[in-house]
């Protein structure tokens, strides 16, 4: 998995978080890793600055990692975590959670850069359902 660009899932959510984890291993034949930050320490609805900065160092690669995250106050502390802890190639990616997850895995699975990644991602806004 060193290969491709790691996702990081941050969510208020550890169901919400799981089940999506869940659906991109799909997408992603395995190839991908697919970390999560999601809830507080003890596993209930929140966000943990810990817990972010944890799965940010471990999903990354030289390939770069993608963080993804869910609502509000996960954005906000994930901006913390990567001033804190300014890292090469970890890009927090203003899109959709789901959607967005969905095309950053894809995209990093066929073996796409960090910027594909990316734009893959932030593309994902515009996606219509009908």
């Amino acid at each position: 998995m060193g290969n491709h660009v790691g996702i990081v899932l941050v969510s208020h959510s550890p169901g919400l978080a799981a089940g999506l984890r869940d659906l991109l291993a799909e997408l992603g034949s395995g190839q991908v890793a697919v970390r999560l930050a999601a809830g507080t320490e003890d596993g209930g609805l929140g966000t943990s600055y810990d817990l972010i900065a944890r799965e940010v160092a471990q999903a990354w690669s030289p390939a770069g990692v993608v963080v993804l995250a869910d609502l509000g106050s996960s954005v906000l502390t994930t901006v913390t975590v990567l001033e804190d802890h300014p890292r090469s190639g970890v890009r927090l990616v203003d899109a959709p959670f789901v959607e967005g997850a969905v095309a950053a895995v894809v995209t990093a699975s066929a073996g796409a850069g960090l910027d594909e990644v990316v734009a893959a991602a932030e593309d994902a806004r515009g996606f219509r359902k009908l």
